[in-house]
């Protein structure tokens, strides 16, 4: 057995660099001396204005950006705490556990609004609506539903039209879809009568929001559910083929959040790149947010539409409750 634990130390190493990322970039500094590694959930094309500015105000350093799914990065922080300085995701409910089992780095020194952090560990950068993403030509000659109950209305009108055109997150496995699902679910029954319309029409299941996105505005589906209004604004700015909807019955509103692993072995510049994050707002910069709410944190108070980071959030990660959701959830979509 000692032989085994030998052999498993020594390949360890080698495992977590075999983890198959959604992307993985190395930003270089002007002068590096050691590399900042980044866990995050979030595009890297979206992303890399931040670092690039973080970079330009610390050119002693390189930041190594590693992306994956929001449903992924709790099982390899946990792998593997010590590999891994920055966490930065989209499911809030995730990240406030991860805290919550000790797995973030107090920062006290980094001032933050109540509702914007958590626990002193966990902080919010962005407030970023979920969305419905519809593509134009569908609707042309029609009203454009403004809520769930007009999308519905809609969808019951001309089921032949929608077809097979439907899509939302596979909240079985998405973190911040899953996150999304419970929210609404929360919020009002319509969401459960919209769930059970869109699986009766063949709803297809992404991962992604860029995915939907794209294939909306191809027209390979006419409508997505609840996808994140940063990455449609930013899209739209260089194409208009789809129009984006915030529901007006109940908007739903998530905080992109950071922190800094227990075990990182730079925890004065991690420390550095979260109040980065903190101080910048990145995230309004650049898109055409007229028909959205502010992406940036809202510096008045919090946007009443907002997720609160509170340990109601870890409601449905209980075992029991997770899968009795997914159960109902399954039985409405999956048709």
């Amino acid at each position: 057995m000692r032989y085994i634990l030998v052999v498993i130390g020594l390949l360890w190493p080698m495992l977590i660099n075999a983890q198959a990322w959604e992307d993985q970039q190395l930003f270089k500094g002007e002068n590096p001396v050691q590399t900042l590694r980044v866990l995050s959930s979030t595009d890297t094309g979206f992303f890399s204005p931040i670092i690039q500015s973080f970079l330009a105000a610390n050119p002693d350093w390189n930041v190594e950006y590693l992306v994956t799914g929001t449903a992924d990065i709790s099982a390899i922080l946990q792998q593997s705490p010590q590999s891994y300085d920055v966490v930065i995701s989209s499911a809030m409910d995730l990240q406030v556990k991860l805290v919550n089992d000790g797995f973030a780095l107090k920062l006290p020194s980094i001032s933050h609004p109540d509702w914007a952090q958590w626990r002193q560990s966990l902080f919010a950068f962005t407030s970023e609506p979920a969305t419905i993403v519809v593509n134009r030509s569908a609707f042309r000659g029609k009203s454009i539903p403004a809520n769930r109950q007009e999308l519905i209305r809609a969808l019951r009108e001309a089921p032949e039209v929608f077809d097979g055109k439907l899509g939302t997150y596979d909240v079985r496995s998405s973190g911040v879809g899953y996150l999304f699902a419970t929210q609404d679910a929360r919020a009002s029954e319509t969401f459960w009568r919209l769930m059970e319309v869109m699986g009766g029409l063949k709803l297809r299941l992404y991962c992604c929001s860029g995915d939907m996105i794209d294939h909306v505005a191809s027209g390979e589906l006419l409508v997505a559910y609840n996808v994140l209004g940063s990455y449609a604004a930013a899209r739209q700015l260089q194409d208009d083929r789809f129009e984006i909807i915030l529901p007006s019955d109940f908007p739903t509103t998530m905080m992109r959040t950071g922190f800094v692993s227990k075990e990182t072995k730079h925890p004065v510049a991690a420390e550095r790149f979260v109040r980065h994050l903190v101080d910048g707002r990145y995230f309004a910069t650049g898109l055409n947010t007229s028909s959205l709410p502010q992406l940036g944190l809202y510096p008045e108070g919090r946007n009443p539409t907002v997720i609160p980071l509170e340990p109601a959030l870890m409601t449905y990660l209980d075992k029991l409750k997770r899968r009795t959701f997914i159960q109902e959830w399954s039985n409405a979509v999956i048709q």
